[in-house]
């Protein structure tokens, strides 16, 4: 058991029966009042996102939860196939429980968060770029890089990413995972 100071962003939280993370979180005083903290809550094992307010001090109840390291293999009517680097056992995680499906490619390192108290798998993360080759978009006027100008491009795995003007076809991009954001060019 903790208390609402113990509250930081990424710990997960066991609030009415279910499971969230803490994407946000803050304190509010007043001169009158006692503080308060909130939060904002993101779903783990549901896909809701709430906002949740504490009394300074009141109890909270951290899961803990680990990261594994995990290889994605293929995806197929029953989910998304993974495979544990270290015992090779394999699981099926549905779409739901995984973060950007549009950007996983066979053979894509990924983490599975595991509740240590129950040993079931929760959701399926990326690290935090990926690489990825741009299959098409369409070619950029030569010389106008002088604006932010975006242009979409569908990558390998078949999602569409704003890119700048100057990439092309069959080039090596870093993608953000958590936003699908072109990151930068990557050098072969």
């Amino acid at each position: 058991m903790a208390s609402t100071g113990d509250i930081k962003n990424g710990i997960i939280l066991k609030l009415d029966g279910s499971l969230y993370t803490v994407i946000e979180f803050g304190q509010n005083k007043t001169a009158r009042a006692a503080a308060k903290v909130w939060a904002k809550l993101k779903g783990v094992d549901n896909n809701r996102s709430i906002e949740h307010t504490w009394n300074s001090g009141d109890n909270v109840y951290p899961v803990r939860v680990e990261r594994r390291n995990y290889q994605y293999l293929y995806k197929d009517e029953s989910g998304f196939n993974l495979m544990d680097t270290n015992t090779f056992e394999q699981i099926i995680m549905s779409e739901s429980g995984i973060d950007r499906p549009d950007l996983y490619k066979d053979g894509q390192e990924c983490f599975v968060l595991v509740n240590t108290e129950t040993e079931l798998p929760m959701s399926v993360e990326l690290p935090p770029n990926v690489n990825l080759r741009v299959t098409y978009s369409e070619p950029g006027m030569k010389g106008d890089t002088a604006t932010r100008t975006l242009k979409p491009a569908t990558v390998e795995t078949g999602a569409t990413v704003m890119v700048p003007l100057f990439v092309n076809n069959d080039e090596l991009i870093k993608v953000d995972s958590k936003t699908g954001a072109y990151v930068e060019r990557v050098k072969e």
